[in-house]
């Protein structure tokens, strides 16, 4: 009997660091992580490359602690939607407080970090972002307004201009076009994801654009944010900062969105909705492989 009980012991600390882990949303924190990535590569080089790495373990954590936040706020309407049904606090695999915590004390390890590696600049940045992503978006707009994803979008965009001001202690006009990319892609890109989730939203009463304002207008407005795209994702090689390269893959980039959008953005949103993550993840690898194209010229 207490050799079973001790045989179990490994699997049930497993199953708990599982938990914890996807607490702190990891598919987000990759992307976060990714990002400020480029945004760290563009940017003249200010630190070694070890405090460079702790930044972004920094930054990483700050995603993952914000991630918990927003999870242990939103577990009453996770738990009406298939989506979110089976997050460890949905599930009771960890607790309400176990979830706080974690949240809390990620997000101020995160800044004390930065801090010490860094610059006060890119820790104020990151300290907004959480503050942004939990008090602005989680607890006011997400369940007041259907331009919840368009204002609190911006949390989501500000982690390669947090990298940029880490090596420089500034921002730039180039990271700023970074985070202006990523703040014009989120709301097509969240808009298909409710589009296919129409009735999860509903049933937790969270004003989502379609549930709002229809199909039709959902399509009107993801359109038009994708057209944004365009000359957005153009102003680095207009103002001179990235090559030919980078302009040729915007050109098809941006084809394959609109593209897509307009044929299957109302009988196959889904589907819309991973494109548009392959589009930003190409976008910002052609940053960087046009970033490494310079260096060898």
């Amino acid at each position: 009997m207490n050799t079973n009980s001790t045989a179990s012991l490994p699997a049930l600390k497993s199953g708990k660091l599982k938990a914890y882990f996807e607490l702190l949303k990891p598919r987000v924190m990759y992307l976060v992580i990714f990002t400020a990535l480029v945004g760290m590569v563009i940017a003249p080089q200010g630190i070694p490359a070890w405090q460079s790495m702790i930044a972004l373990f920094a930054i990483a954590i700050g995603a993952g602690g914000s991630g918990a936040l927003n999870m242990w706020y939103d577990r009453d309407i996770d738990r009406l939607m298939k989506r979110t049904q089976k997050r460890p606090l949905c599930t009771n695999a960890v607790t309400s407080k176990e979830a706080l915590m974690l949240g809390l004390g990620f997000s101020g390890v995160s800044i004390i970090l930065l801090y010490q590696v860094s610059n006060i600049l890119s820790t104020f940045l990151l300290f907004f972002t959480i503050f942004f992503y939990i008090s602005i978006y989680t607890v006011i707009l997400k369940r007041k307004t259907p331009q919840n994803i368009v204002i609190g979008g911006a949390a989501g965009a500000f982690p390669p201009m947090i990298g940029y001001s880490v090596q420089t202690g500034m921002v730039s006009f180039e990271s700023i076009i970074l985070f202006l990319i990523i703040f014009f892609w989120t709301p097509p890109h969240f808009w298909m994801l409710s589009l296919d989730r129409f009735e999860d939203y509903a049933n937790a009463k969270v004003p989502m654009l379609p549930n709002t304002h229809g199909e039709k207008e959902t399509l009107r407005q993801s359109l038009f944010y994708v057209i944004i795209l365009w000359p957005v994702t153009f102003l680095p090689f207009i103002c001179g900062y990235w090559s030919k390269f980078y302009g040729i893959s915007m050109i098809s980039l941006n084809i394959m969105f609109t593209y897509n959008l307009l044929k299957y953005g109302k009988t196959k949103p889904k589907k819309v909705f991973g494109i548009s993550i392959i589009y930003l993840f190409l976008l910002f690898m052609s940053i960087l492989i046009d970033a490494w194209i310079r260096k060898m010229i």
